[in-house]
């Protein structure tokens, strides 16, 4: 009999289809290269997963302990890594069965629209007869920014990206109907030979990234997808404006835009200098240059009118025959009638010469005014205006994205500034130690200096090198706005903010390079935005008052003046999270968005937050737009900016498809949801005292609960690292930034993403809903009334509503009994039991407390097609934690263990990551 690798599922569904189809091409591809011992194996410990999965026993626990602990090398690397592919597998059929869901959508009458979809956004806003004025008012406005980050979770190599996205595009091929017999056998012959290759390829980095490294892993979603896809779903919108509101001439701004902190993200991480930031600078105007090079080159080809057939605009003519004189003759277009043929190999030859003559263009509008110029020329003789789509489209994306590409935000740690400051101010006798001072007398001499036009620096050679290199950053800064524009940085981000001085201090650093400028007249000007970032708890609980205080002062006014009157603010989902237990930093983060944006109002400042959110749900992961419906009403019409990290971009961004869907149901969702705010409307919006006081109740509770385990038992540090794989995560060579701030072992100094990736991996998910059980029973217990109001809550209460369905999706990617496994590797195994223990009562708690609030009988009964693919991954992810517990073990035992041994674990990890699809 042959046994095969396949999916548990017999389901006749594509998606079913789909996964038994490349789980049975994998078993395939394990018979050719271990024979029948390495599939049988594989099939064994998958049978025995599975009925241990529907049926748990202590005698099949057992057995399959045994079986794995049984395993000896080679064999035991060829196992972890066919369960590990398989993941790699299942996750490309269930991307690609929601492209197919999508087309099923799409090819439905008009009465059938996809929900969160743009059409399906623009119809409810025409079915709630919200004016014409009141939609493109909110267009105006509207603004949603989202940040690919400078510490990626990433723990798939990008060759493996590769190949993962040509089956992805094998798969949607092989949906069509029209294929022919011969087509089909091509494409399953193409599909073998891609999970071969996968099969054969090396999926371990056998290096750490450098911080170049990771910026060109960031350029490759704008090179494969974004800068395609953002012009996509702008039209998109605007096509379905003018279907639904046909009459009213509409005109989308550019509110969805992309940035960066790769390659300018500086805090805790020494191997980003302003060296790496300018060299980052300029891969992000390569790339884009390329982009608008092949985009011409594509517009020659197909704008091939003539004058002898057309009449082309005046300003057209003129503006080819004053720049053809500029260039040389072999770089012209030979033929005189295409006149726009020779305009557009000026602007080739322009785009070449950047940077390099004079003929470059200077700016990103130098290139916009030429396009503009030949759009309007081609509307005189177009008969309709479809066929503008493709220079329409590409005036989109210089606006996009200039010549920089993606807005490169600067962060650094606020003690950085502090020191640099303090060393700076004693030189020039203005304080003898500035960074004792009490905030009162510093905020006075910050002033004073922002007051007086004169400079303060000294020669750069008179400091020690720490602040050099804060010096040059700034002077980076300054110099990066010559040479690529001032769209290149916008924002200097200050993690780590405790008070209003953290802010005046960067801004002191800017004057002195000319970011911010006090004239003799007293005129401003000022060319950086200056963002906090409030992190912890008690800095979350201070912000409103920090920012009070700022706003209170005539020199920072002036400042946001020239902005006109913008202020960001970061907001730290990880560290929050981290510090007081996911439930309170959730509560915290949204409480400060009201106090803020309700204290900013009084100053007429206009706020927009920056959402820190991680790709797991313990640093505020989840679904994009499930967190922007989760924000406090008022401020989503302040525009909205979130991080996407780690493996969210290649979840998201690395197939086109998945790319647009997610991005469409993002700004489908804050298109409505402002909307109906600008109306004064209450739905999707109702938020109630009551509410609000139930969960600060809760909160409270919650927080009490996490502190006392994580912060209180002497025991829980020593529990944490010898119950997860924290020590051999750094093995794994995932990012270029040291899993600590500082060389330390404390607590507070490791960073959230190493918390949550060993607690994931270890298959507890600690951080992701620890504690919220024992605050939700409490106050639940205390009346029936209580229950009923939660219930109400998660009904109608958007934020209330995510945090309970991402606690759900937390618990169900939990296992306890999988988790246990882990407890072995605790020396001291009372530590382990009690602890442990801990853990699990909690969990059951939560559990229990969560299906009374949502009504359900299974956690995620509202959300089927989520939960039945963490019900079809488990039992594969099974044999992999025995597997990771086991090499632990003889790692940490046995200092001769090996690199094999290593290696092994580290395959581990990557298997459990795919397998959970969440990593940090």
């Amino acid at each position: 009999m042959t046994v095969e690798l396949k999916s548990n599922n017999t389901s006749s569904s594509p998606l079913s289809q789909d996964v038994k189809k490349l789980g049975n091409i994998l078993g395939e591809v394990l018979r050719y290269h271990g024979g029948e011992e390495l599939l049988d194996t594989v099939e064994k410990i998958r049978k025995l997963s599975i009925d241990l999965r529907s049926n748990f026993n202590n005698e099949g626990y057992e057995v399959l302990k045994n079986e794995i602990s049984s395993l000896k090398p080679p064999l035991r690397q060829q196992v972890i890594r066919a369960f590990s592919i398989y993941f790699q597998l299942v996750n490309i059929a269930e991307q690609n069965h929601r492209i197919r869901r999508r087309r099923e959508y799409q090819l439905q009458d008009d009465h059938i629209i996809q929900p969160k979809s743009l059409e399906g956004a623009v119809l409810s806003l025409k079915e709630h007869a919200i004016p014409e004025d009141t939609i493109q008012d909110v267009l105006d406005t509207l603004s949603l920014e989202l940040i690919i980050t400078a510490h990626p979770t990433e723990s798939t190599k990008r060759t493996v990206l590769e190949i993962q996205k040509r089956i992805a595009s094998i798969l949607k091929q092989s949906d069509s109907t029209l294929l022919t017999k011969k087509e089909r056998k091509e494409l399953e012959e193409s599909l073998i030979n891609e999970v071969t290759t996968l099969w054969q390829t090396d999926e371990l980095r056998h290096r750490k990234p450098t911080v170049m490294d990771e910026v060109r892993n960031g350029l490759y979603y704008f090179d494969q997808t974004l800068f395609e896809v953002l012009p996509d779903i702008h039209q998109e919108l605007e096509d379905s404006l003018k279907e639904k509101f046909p009459g009213q001439e509409w005109k989308v701004p550019n509110i969805l835009q992309f940035g960066s902190w790769i390659g300018g993200d500086r805090d805790g991480n020494p191997n980003v200098t302003p060296e790496i930031t300018w060299q980052t600078l300029e891969a992000q105007r390569n790339l884009v240059l390329k982009k608008y090079k092949e985009a011409i080159v594509e517009l020659m080809k197909r704008i091939s009118h003539s004058t002898t057939r057309v009449d082309a605009s005046i300003k057209l003519r003129k503006s080819v025959r004053k720049e053809e004189a500029l260039i040389p003759d072999d770089k012209k277009w030979v033929m005189e009638d295409e006149i726009y043929r020779r305009k557009f190999a000026i602007i080739l030859e322009r785009l070449r010469q950047i940077g390099k003559s004079e003929i470059g263009y200077k700016q990103s509008n130098e290139l916009l005014h030429d396009l503009v110029i030949i759009q309007q020329s081609l509307k005189k003789h177009q008969p309709s205006e479809r066929e503008l789509k493709n220079i329409n489209r590409l005036i989109r994306q210089v606006q996009l994205f200039g010549f920089h590409l993606a807005t490169l935000d600067i962060r650094n740690h606020s003690g950085e500034h502090e020191a640099a400051i303090t060393e700076i101010f004693q030189k020039v006798k203005l304080a003898e130690n500035y960074a004792s001072l009490p905030e009162n007398e510093k905020l006075k001499v910050l002033e004073s200096v922002l007051k007086d036009p004169r400079p303060v620096l000294l020669s750069h050679e008179d400091y020690t090198k720490e602040t050099q290199e804060i010096l040059k950053a700034f002077k980076m800064i300054k110099d990066a706005h010559l040479e690529f524009g001032t769209r290149a940085i916008e924002v200097y981000l200050i993690s780590m903010t405790e008070a209003a001085s953290d802010l005046l201090e960067v801004l002191v650093l800017a004057k002195e390079f000319g970011l911010y400028r006090l004239h003799p007249d007293g005129s401003i000007e000022s060319q950086i935005n200056i963002a906090p970032l409030l992190e912890t708890v008690d800095d979350l609980v201070a912000g409103p008052k920090i920012m009070e205080t700022l706003f209170k002062m005539d020199v920072y006014r002036d400042h946001l003046n020239e902005l006109g009157n913008h202020q960001e603010i970061m907001l730290g989902y990880s560290d929050g999270s981290k510090d007081g237990g996911t439930l309170t930093a959730n509560w915290k983060l949204y409480k400060a968005q009201q106090e803020i944006h309700e204290m900013a109002r009084k100053y007429a400042i206009h706020l927009k937050f920056f959402h820190g959110r991680g790709g797991s749900l313990g640093r505020g992961g989840g679904p994009l737009h499930r967190s922007i419906l989760s924000q406090p009403k008022e401020t989503l019409g302040d525009g909205v900016k979130i991080t996407e990290q780690g493996e969210v971009l290649s979840s998201r961004y690395l197939v086109t498809d998945i790319a647009q869907r997610s991005l469409e149901q993002a700004v489908a969702t804050l298109l409505t949801a402002a909307a109906h705010v600008s109306q004064e409307s209450e739905e999707g919006h109702v938020r109630e005292k009551a509410w609000e006081n139930a969960i600060e109740e809760i909160s409270d509770t919650s927080l009490i609960k996490y502190q006392s385990l994580v912060f209180q038992d002497q025991d829980f540090l020593t529990y944490f690292k010898q119950a997860t794989p924290l020590m051999e995560l750094g093995a794994l060579n995932i990012g270029s930034r040291p899993m600590s701030r500082k060389k330390s072992q404390r607590f507070e100094d490791l960073r959230a993403i190493p918390w949550v990736f060993a607690w994931t991996q270890s298959r507890q998910l600690f951080p992701a809903w620890y504690a919220a059980g024992t605050g939700l029973n409490s106050f639940a217990s205390k009346s029936a009334e209580n229950l009923e109001l939660l219930q109400q809550m998660y009904k109608k209460w958007p934020f209330f509503r995510s945090t309970i369905d991402n606690l759900q999706m937390a618990l169900m990617k939990a296992d306890m009994t999988a988790a246990k496994k882990y407890t072995e590797l605790v020396e001291d195994q009372s530590i382990a039991a009690r602890i442990f223990g801990e853990i699990h009562k909690e969990y059951n708690l939560t559990k229990e407390i969560l299906l009374k609030i949502t009504d359900d009988r299974e956690l995620l009964d509202r959300n089927p097609n989520i939960q039945e693919s963490v019900k079809r991954r488990n039992p594969y992810v099974d044999p992999l934690s025995f597997l990771q517990v086991e090499l632990i073990s003889k790692l940490r035992e046995d200092d001769e263990a090996g690199e094999e041994v290593l290696t092994e674990v580290l395959l581990t990890i990557n298997g459990i990551a795919a397998g959970l699809r969440n990593t940090g």
